[in-house]
């Protein structure tokens, strides 16, 4: 009953992040910074694996105070690489759609569970609306807390999420059952 706006909200969110992301270059161009000698940052990188890398990667609790000390002067550095550098948008976009699927899932259930069918339609929408702004609207703020990712960045993800829970709210609140 409630498949069709969850497949057809899944597939306008993607369309949605598809033109944030890369039809409107100016939302999201700017969140990345680049570092200064990046050539080096590369070539020491070569050779490790893909995966989530924490630098330095030392054990905090077995410092001691001079060598914490000096730790907490130097930078730190989350990251995530993908080696080699091949990358394919048809399986990503698959997968993201899948993610907005079942954010989408959940969204209708939760919908479905405090709107029954004949539901007026405003309700279904700030309902689902914000059902589906905290699936997408969150997932940097931690990241942000804890890696320091720029709050700016994670509050125009906020402001994506909140268009991701628009576009959510009003297929279900038009195609919602009457």
């Amino acid at each position: 009953m409630l498949w069709l706006p969850i497949l057809l909200s899944a597939i306008a969110v993607l369309i949605a992040s598809n033109i944030l992301w890369m039809a409107l270059p100016f939302w999201h161009n700017a969140d990345y910074g680049r570092v200064p000698e990046e050539k080096a940052i590369l070539d020491a990188l070569s050779t490790a694996k893909s995966g989530q890398y924490l630098v330095p990667r030392v054990d905090w609790r077995k410092l001691s105070a001079d060598e914490r000390q000096a730790m907490q002067s130097r930078p730190v550095a989350y990251i995530l690489v993908r080696n080699p550098a091949k990358f394919s948008f048809g399986p990503a976009l698959a997968l993201f759609f899948l993610y907005g699927l079942a954010i989408a899932v959940i969204v209708g259930y939760l919908t479905g569970c405090s709107r029954g069918p004949g539901a007026d339609p405003h309700e279904v929408f700030h309902f689902a609306a914000i059902a589906g702004f905290l699936g997408y609207g969150f997932r940097s703020v931690s990241d942000a807390i804890w890696y320091g990712k720029p709050w700016r960045v994670a509050f125009k993800e906020m402001i994506d999420g909140v268009i991701y829970g628009v576009v959510m709210g009003a297929i279900f609140s038009w195609l919602w059952p009457r």
